[in-house]
């Protein structure tokens, strides 16, 4: 399991069964939970079309708990019959810029040449600026 002592500049913790906070349902629907933030608007607008075709999963290792008053959760998604789970991509300003932690599995989607997730993915490391 994860050995870090601190993941980020504000407390978050991915404790836990594993399991219980992952999505292996990748065709669930996603809520946005902060749909104006610049991570879901810049420089691509990001809707429910680009979590179409993704593969595989939607995501792992999402945190259990993190520092309301810093990080904000920008999605919710679940698997079916599970509760909503609100940390898929947590983002905090520190210092001039911005930490994002996300557990979405870009790593099969980006292989796989899913357009959703190269344009989420360009909005996150776009932060700031």
């Amino acid at each position: 399991g994860l050995q870090a002592q601190r993941l980020g500049p504000y407390p978050l913790s991915i404790a836990g069964n594993a399991p219980q906070w992952r999505v292996t349902d990748e065709t669930v629907p996603v809520t946005f939970l902060a749909p104006e933030h610049a991570a879901l608007t810049t420089p691509n607008r990001i809707g429910p079309a680009d979590f179409n075709g993704w593969v595989q999963e939607r995501g792992a290792y999402f945190p259990s708990s993190w520092d309301a008053e810093h990080y904000t959760p920008l999605l919710a998604m679940s698997d079916p019959g599970e509760q909503p789970l609100k940390s898929s991509v947590l983002v905090a300003q520190h210092g001039k810029g911005y930490f994002v932690y996300t557990g979405l599995a870009f790593f099969r989607q980006l292989p796989a040449g899913v357009p959703g997730a190269y344009r989420l993915f360009a909005n996150l490391v776009s932060l700031g600026k």
